[in-house]
């Protein structure tokens, strides 16, 4: 029917359960569902943080802005939610009996996003959460008694060790089994020094770990009625519930808040690259959408584990040098507070031009800053940063040097079967995301809800980049008269050098008698 939502009619009495909902991207799930769907229940698996049981971290995240339209809209969202305690790092998940029997008896389907997002995170822990946890969920399903759908959250680039992705599940030479293994015996320091022995073609141990837990997935889950969602580089909102919120200092957003608050002038980076980056609610929406279609495929007994590439590259392809030049437009609109220096990044893709500018730009200052806080008895930090901003480029540097070619049919033909009340309300299709105006509010949204930089600071932000901007200004006049000037002296050495006899005639142009000058000159 065309005036009814089939998605929401899907969801509708149901309960779910969500692992990894205290992230970024499960927040943004969780808020959806809530407030889109009449889902019975959603169960939240969260784990003890910081001192805080499981009922306070459900009430600070509630807390937050950004569920704002939730409280609005559905003011007794509450008593749909209910915190689980757990831990994907624990065997079974750390279920006790009496929530291991409720989630059997109860929940209808299953959103495992839970994972350890970290690409230099450290093998053994990587694996006990992306590779370990997602066997324990997949064990948790297989006994659930009324189970409609399984959406696996892995990533685009689980498979980046190759040119092109596609939609399926792909041959590896290392088996997971025989991974966890050999680190079960291993401590984490010895883990980590035999970590790139073990990941071999893969980048980092997030890649790896991910790709380890789709091959457990087509070994283990035959039978159930489960799919694999694969979204590439994640950021900000588009529009729901408010434009560009973000809550994560990781991939690309770090290192143009980095460039906001003056810190990161140099980036390695090819500009010609396609950046595959999608928007964290259509992302959420394709996910919302995927469950109800993986349920639709299970009355095909012969249908294969679907799988779903979430890329913007093949419909709306954005390189990095647009993402660069956006940024750079619109977010000097909105300078931060405190930013140690105008917006300035560039992308470099020759790796040993990078690091000379990343010694030149980054290291030398910052060298030079920490000194002289120490002479002033200050402590000194900026060392310490770098050390932390280089390690994370390093990481990213693979993902914005290099390009894939992604297939996305099953996202697409999701997308055509969807009626237009739920492509409504569920935009997925990242056709709909024109990115000169997502661009727009990106920075505003990272300076506001991720490093806390109120709209009310913006003036006085605004007048201390104008003097950043004069003074970097006259700092490139200098840098330039400096090096004229040095070369005009490199220049008047050589003559010197090649043509002493010539030189030595000019000194006499200073005489009183030029023209008897000229004649000695030209003719003796």
């Amino acid at each position: 029917m065309e005036g009814e939502s089939q998605i929401c009619k899907f969801y509708d009495g149901q309960n779910v359960f969500i692992t990894g909902g205290t992230g970024f991207m499960g927040k943004v799930l969780v808020e959806k569902l809530l407030r889109s769907t009449d889902v019975a229940t959603v169960f939240i698996l969260i784990r003890e943080k910081k001192g805080k049981n499981v009922h306070t971290r459900l009430d600070d995240i509630f807390d937050s802005v950004f569920f704002d339209r939730l409280k609005t809209e559905r003011p007794k969202f509450r008593h749909r939610v209910v915190a689980i305690p757990g831990d994907c790092t624990i065997t079974g998940l750390g279920l006790t009996i009496t929530d291991r029997q409720k989630l059997l008896s109860d929940v209808n389907i299953v959103f495992h996003a839970a994972a350890s997002v970290r690409f230099d995170e450290n093998l053994k822990y990587a694996y006990n959460i992306n590779v370990s946890g997602t066997a324990d969920v997949v064990e948790l399903c297989r006994q659930m008694k009324n189970l409609k759908s399984v959406v696996h959250v892995s990533t685009a680039y689980s498979n980046c060790h190759l040119d092109s992705i596609d939609e399926k599940f792909y041959e590896y030479s290392v088996e997971y089994t025989n991974v966890g293994a050999l680190l079960e015996k291993m401590s984490k320091i010895e883990a980590e020094k035999m970590t790139p022995r073990i990941i071999g073609n893969w980048p980092n141990t997030y890649t790896f770990t991910k790709a380890l837990a789709e091959s457990l997935i087509k070994n283990t889950a035959e039978g159930l009625p489960i799919g694999i969602f694969r979204p590439s580089i994640v950021i900000s909102t588009y529009k729901e519930p408010v434009e560009s919120w973000t809550d994560t200092l990781y991939g690309p957003s770090a290192a143009v808040a980095g460039a906001g608050a003056g810190l990161v002038r140099v980036f390695p980076c090819n500009e010609d690259v396609v950046a595959d980056l999608v928007p964290v609610d259509t992302c959420v929406a394709g996910m919302i959408a995927v469950a109800w279609d993986i349920a639709n495929k299970t009355n095909d007994k012969n249908a294969d584990t679907p799988i779903y590439n979430y890329v913007s590259s093949v419909e709306n392809a954005l390189t990095w040098g647009e993402y660069n030049t956006l940024n750079k437009l619109h977010g000097c609109n909105y300078p931060l507070q405190k930013a140690a220096w105008t917006i300035v990044i560039d992308s470099i893709s020759n790796i040993r031009l990078y690091l000379f500018l990343r010694i030149l730009l980054h290291v030398i200052p910052a060298f030079l800053t920490d000194t002289a806080c120490v002479i002033i008895g200050q402590k000194p930090r900026l060392v310490s940063m770098y050390t932390k901003i280089h390690k994370f480029s390093d990481v990213l540097a693979f993902f914005c040097l290099r390009e894939w070619k992604f297939t996305n049919d099953n996202i697409t033909t999701l997308w055509e079967k969807m009626g237009r009340i739920d492509q409504k309300l569920f935009p997925l299709s990242i056709k709909t995301v024109p990115w000169t105006n997502y661009y727009k509010t990106y920075f505003k949204g990272m300076r506001v809800y991720l490093l806390k930089d109120p709209l009310s600071t913006l003036n006085e932000a605004r007048a201390r980049k104008r003097n950043f901007d004069i003074l970097r200004g006259f700092l490139i006049c200098l840098g330039i008269f400096l090096l004229v000037t040095v070369i005009w002296i490199v220049i008047l050495n050589v003559i010197a050098f090649v043509s002493p006899s010539l030189m030595g005639t000019q000194k006499n142009f200073s005489g009183n008698n030029t023209e008897d000058v000229l004649t000695k000159f030209l003719y003796t």
